[in-house]
């Protein structure tokens, strides 16, 4: 009984170990994103076994003849429960929005990148817009992602978006305040993924100006809503 219970603290140890590695190991770059993600697909289902097996010694050793200590088994369902938690959230959120990583408050004509244009090339989720198909998907998950209208010139709203970005801890690659554009990168908490922004500023024919914004990743289908409450965040600030 008692190696049983080892083995099984033993595992929740491990699924724990996976979970946190996942996202260390990716962000400072000892693997690719890919084995990443496959790490916390393989340290949810170790979690998943680790707690049903817990359960089971727990309710044993509660038992007659089986009687004795529970600490361990209760040590590595606590451990289980801590690392399959965030992975079934995450998993959980991703069901929740759609599987797209490309959002921006102009659909018809989305800001380009151009500073941002090389690393944009060599990521595996390119530059170019999905088309109607991504729009659609926007308009239904993220209805509220629409321009910013402001009073103030192009140039001072440029600056502006370039000040917000900075505070907001992003990476400000270009700030032109002719052509009114922002380009910059923002690196996730977890993984350290690096999702890339563009805001362009327009003149509005009444005076003023218009502000877009784009977020895209450079990696992964779905952003898992990052990139829209991004926009959000970054829009709200600056208003």
């Amino acid at each position: 009984m008692r190696f049983a219970k080892i083995l099984v603290l033993v595992a929740a140890v491990a699924a724990l170990a996976m979970m946190l590695g996942a996202g260390a190991g990716t962000r400072f770059e000892f693997w690719n994103y890919r084995t990443g993600i496959a790490m916390l697909g393989w340290a949810t289902w170790t979690g998943i076994a680790a707690a049903v097996l817990a359960a089971i010694l727990i309710v044993v050793s509660s038992l007659g003849r089986w009687r004795s200590s529970r600490t361990l088994p209760i040590a590595a369902l606590a451990l289980a429960l801590a690392a399959i938690a965030p992975p079934l959230l995450l998993l959980a959120k991703a069901k929740s929005v759609p599987p797209i990583h490309d959002i921006t408050t102009d659909m018809v004509d989305p800001p380009v990148f151009v500073a941002l244009m090389p690393a944009r090339a060599a990521a595996p989720n390119g530059a170019a817009y999905g088309g109607e198909s991504v729009a659609k998907q926007q308009r239904e998950a993220y209805p509220d992602i629409k321009p910013l209208m402001s009073k103030d010139a192009p140039s001072a709203e440029t600056q502006r978006a370039a000040d917000v970005a900075r505070a907001l801890g992003w990476e400000v690659v270009a700030t032109d305040p002719v052509t009114g554009r922002v380009e910059a990168t923002a690196t996730t908490g977890w993984f350290g993924f690096k999702d890339d922004i563009v805001v362009r500023v327009r003149p509005e024919a009444a005076g003023g100006s218009r502000v877009d914004v784009r977020s895209m990743s450079r990696v992964g289908r779905s952003d898992i809503g990052a990139n829209a409450a991004r926009i959000r965040e970054f829009l709200a600030r600056l208003a």
